[in-house]
């Protein structure tokens, strides 16, 4: 009766010992995921749709991505809103570790930015070789332009491009000056007022130029918007290859090659220190795979539909 027992007792034991650990390894499970901030070039371009499973496959570990732009994420990070930042404004990457909100830095990969217009080009920029050239005729001829007009890392390319070509485009909006006349506050223009604002009853007044046109959105949108008011912009190829068939857009790269668009990616971890609830220890699972000859190839071996390699891994 007594062995019964104390069998009995043993079963008991070894099931609740089993369960126990079966559901600590169902809570690890649950807990190996990672929040990645990164850019909308990457998220449109399809390229995470392409790595994270073969990430996830080999490590069990989750990654979830919020794609904004270059800016927003860093600040993301800086704020403990995420693990790991995976953006393309190397400048302010360098900074945001200088600071200490990010350690492990690494470059990942590379593409290029790239000037997209109208079908006929109508500010004949094609032919030209340099992106400030370019800018500049853009400028001068008052075609509209389009820009992200959101701190992300092509906002910023494309604002030092205007900054060497010693042009400083304002948005153009309508104000009403007799609210705010060091700071107005955009409101519509009444139907019928003029390209330049006319003042009307001393209220109304246009600022900025009338071709340079700001969006605040990712990088597939400012295409689109493009594209409806025959405008050019800047894009990053990887986001142009992977959407302009989807998004019929009639439009062309006007020029391309200029060493000036060269597109760094890099990768950084959100700083444990400053944000101890972070999951570094996943987040530097993930770096590494990235600058591992697997994740590198991997990369390399991304590409649309016709073929063509998005981005080049050059991992450091």
């Amino acid at each position: 009766m007594r062995f019964k027992t104390f069998s009995l007792l043993i079963t008991v034991l070894s099931v609740f010992v089993i369960s126990t650990a079966s559901a600590e390894t169902h809570k690890q499970a649950a807990q190996a995921k990672i929040r990645c901030a990164s850019t909308t070039s990457t998220q449109n371009s399809g390229l995470f749709d392409y790595l994270l499973p073969i990430f996830e496959k080999k490590t069990g570990i989750k990654v979830d991505v919020i794609a904004v732009g270059t800016g927003a994420a860093i600040e993301i990070g800086k704020r403990g809103d995420a693990d790991v930042a995976f953006v393309h404004a190397k400048e302010q990457e360098l900074k945001a570790v200088d600071e200490g909100w990010f350690v492990n830095r690494h470059d990942v990969m590379y593409n290029d930015f790239v000037i997209i217009g109208p079908s006929d080009d109508p500010a004949k920029i094609k032919g030209l070789k340099s992106a400030v050239e370019a800018f500049s005729k853009i400028a001068k001829s008052t075609f509209p332009f389009v820009s992200r007009g959101d701190n992300s890392g092509t906002h910023t390319k494309e604002l030092s491009i205007w900054q060497k070509a010693g042009i400083d485009p304002k948005p153009h909006d309508i104000y009403d000056r007799n609210k705010d006349a060091n700071y107005p506050s955009p409101i519509p223009l009444p139907q019928g007022e003029g390209a330049r604002g006319r003042v009307k009853n001393g209220i109304f007044a246009a600022r900025g130029e009338r071709w340079y046109l700001e969006t605040g959105q990712g990088m597939e949108k400012a295409q689109r918007i493009a594209n409806e008011k025959r405008a050019y912009t800047l894009t990053d190829r990887g986001t142009w290859l992977a959407t302009k068939d989807k998004d019929n857009l009639e439009m062309i790269i006007v020029l391309e090659g200029d060493s000036a668009l060269f597109n760094q990616y890099g990768v950084m971890a959100v700083n444990h220190g400053k944000h101890t609830h972070v999951q570094y220890k996943e987040a530097m699972e993930f770096i590494n795979w990235l600058i591992s000859k697997e994740g590198q190839d991997a990369i390399a071996s991304f590409k649309d539909k016709n073929g063509n390699q998005l981005f080049i891994p050059n991992a450091r």
